[in-house]
């Protein structure tokens, strides 16, 4: 049975937060209201565990910086608290996925009965095949 993690704790102290003008339709109100949130989180330099750190880092993630600051850019609602509600939840969602290690995968043989289907398999197709072919005299 698989333990249940607790989230990681990320201090608000280690996250800096902008607000800025969101983009798109949303008529007066867009042009008027910062509702979208801009939040940056340094990887190298917050107090997550060490091992956690690196496996943030070598994500493939396009909003992770070559200096290690993760950018969130929120947007989608139309208040600014939700939006950084939103953009929190996304910061946590993230730092948790790393939290776990991943499993080690420990090479296997294939068995030999599968070796046996296998070629099984690959001889049927061969003679599917043959029976294709022009006739011999």
């Amino acid at each position: 049975m698989a333990t249940v993690r607790p989230p990681t704790a990320i201090p608000q102290s280690e996250v800096e937060i902008t607000a800025m003008r969101a983009q798109g339709a949303g008529g007066q109100n867009v042009n008027k209201v910062s509702s979208a949130i801009h939040l940056r989180f340094d990887i190298p330099r917050s107090s997550l565990a060490p091992d956690h750190k690196e496996r943030l880092l070598a994500l493939n993630d396009s909003r992770i910086t070559r200096d290690g600051v993760l950018v969130i850019k929120a947007q989608t609602q139309r208040s600014q608290e939700m939006n950084r509600a939103e953009a929190f939840g996304r910061l946590q969602e993230l730092v948790d996925s790393v939290a776990e290690p991943p499993r080690i995968r420990r090479p296997t043989k294939p068995t030999k009965a599968s070796k046996r289907r296998r070629l099984e398999g690959k001889n049927l197709r061969s003679q599917v095949k043959l029976l294709r072919s022009k006739v011999q005299d």
